[in-house]
């Protein structure tokens, strides 16, 4: 985010808040150009964002009104400017339901919470589709007010040149046009009068205090109830196991039963057909943002599309022929390239260790990873306060031997290793690839030095892992 960017969305805060910005955290960019910042002030914390497309802008802004206005769990929009693309909203938090995915996984099973966690969403995604739909103003809807043929096209279109073309896929060019065109009128035999919301994955829901909250819609449109459906059932790097999949469609097929007539076994028949176009559409993402982009981020989601995909071909069985459009599917599935694309390589964790001063504030976590530690040093008897050593740093000898003999150091660092090799020793095995680990002093010159140096020197000793070490007062100092 531009530094002119973050310096206005600071000024709409507090112009709206009356309160004064005490800190500010960056949060990392996902698969969009939109850009956010979280702003912390004396009494209240809000999320700041930053979008140039003024259209898409207005789509979320008038979408969220009108869905909180029906008690739907979406963020608050709090003050906007819409004329340099600006809005406040309310900050739902740091856990998304992928992150609590990753947490609560157990091997090859799914933990009986998340299956608990996912009938909710889907009892809330009835509530978008049906009731939201309801006087929703669809004209706000950016860039079409409906997934209809065109919106269908383009998605295939996505597809076939950002995916089967980078990947090097053989099809026959007309061949498969005339399948995308078959394909997608069948699509349309679906009734489309619902609200779509169109990117429902884990990564935009929210979950506040074990509910799932809802971000992200703003490219919502007129659809088909089984398209995100099967966009949160076949999220690629959620990797529901099947079985799981099956017990929550069916579990839909309860829920929209109570508020719409739905025919059972029309309802699958479309839903294999929306589950196909969905995995091509995100597979075209994956495809420009990969291949074209080179953000590994989506290389490493192609081998879960992979394992959906040959998944539905398994079971697909659609009233349309589609020869074409199935063998270029297949190819893709058996294509030995695209097994290898983003597999994980044997990466070693990688420890940050910080000394910093309070003064200057806490170190912020880059790796977007959101673990790690920081640890008050203050409570330590501090050399600094002795003239003989306040030009010194915790890397000198006399500061060195001062805390051996006149502190409660090793008792200090005793604790500390403890807590981090827990971490460190789980990190390993769950193959994380970032910890963050920060020591705070009044000075950080002292204290909060030799124990980010007593740390370093402790884990290179007993993992393998890869640790880097900063000094930020140092740094800044020039010393």
């Amino acid at each position: 985010m531009k530094q002119e960017t973050k310096n206005a969305l600071i000024r709409l805060f507090e112009k709206w808040a009356g309160d004064k910005v005490v800190e500010t955290e960056l949060l990392p960019q996902s698969g969009s150009y939109r850009e956010y910042i979280r702003i912390i002030g004396e009494k209240r914390t809000v999320l700041g964002a930053f979008n140039a497309d003024l259209k898409e802008n207005h789509a979320f802004i008038s979408f969220s009104k009108h869905f909180l206005s029906k008690n739907l769990p979406v963020p608050e929009i709090y003050h906007q400017d819409d004329e340099n693309g600006l809005y406040l909203l309310q900050d739902l938090g740091k856990t998304t339901l992928f992150d609590y995915i990753l947490h609560l996984r157990v091997g090859e099973g799914f933990a009986t919470d998340l299956v608990l966690i996912y009938k909710k969403i889907i009892s809330q995604l009835v509530r978008f589709q049906v009731e939201g739909g309801e006087g929703l103003d669809f004209s706000a809807c950016y860039p079409r007010d409906s997934f209809d043929k065109q919106s269908m096209i383009w998605d295939l279109h996505y597809f076939k040149y950002y995916f089967l073309k980078l990947a090097k896929i053989p099809f026959d060019e007309q061949l498969l046009e005339n399948d995308f065109q078959k394909f997608s009128d069948y699509l349309l035999d679906a009734p489309r009068e619902y609200f779509l919301y169109r990117d429902f994955q884990s990564r935009n829901i929210m979950l506040v205090n074990g509910e799932p909250w809802f971000i992200d819609y703003q490219g919502g449109r007129k659809g088909a109830l089984q398209y995100d459906l099967a966009s949160l059932l076949y999220d690629a790097k959620a990797d529901l196991p099947q079985e799981v999949r099956d017990e929550l469609f069916d579990h839909y097929l309860q829920e929209v039963q109570k508020v719409q007539k739905v025919d059972p076994k029309a309802f699958k028949s479309f839903f294999q057909g929306y589950v196909l176009i969905r995995i091509m559409q995100a597979m075209g993402a994956y495809g420009f943002r990969g291949f074209y982009e080179r953000k590994e981020h989506f290389l490493k989601s192609i081998p879960y599309a992979l394992k959906n995909l040959e998944t539905i071909l398994g079971r697909l069985d659609l009233p349309v022929e589609l020869t074409e459009l199935t063998k270029a599917l297949n190819e893709v599935v058996g294509s030995e390239f695209l097994q290898q694309v983003g597999q994980e390589e044997e990466v070693k964790l990688h420890v940050e260790i910080n000394s910093f001063s309070y003064r200057r504030g806490i170190p912020l976590d880059k790796s977007t990873n959101g673990g790690g530690f920081v640890f008050d040093c203050r409570a330590i008897h501090n050399p600094g306060r002795y003239q003989e050593y306040v030009e010194m740093t915790g890397k000198d000898q006399p500061v060195i031997d001062f805390f051996k003999e006149k502190s409660e150091m090793d008792e200090f660092l005793t604790s500390v290793f403890a807590i981090v090799d827990m971490s460190v020793d789980k990190y390993i095995k769950r193959k994380f690839t970032n910890l963050q680990v920060s020591f705070g002093c009044t000075g950080g010159r002292h204290r909060s030095v030799f124990s980010a140096e007593s740390l370093a020197k402790h884990l290179r000793e007993k993992f393998d892992v890869n640790v880097s070490l900063r000094h930020i007062e140092r740094e800044i100092e020039g010393n």
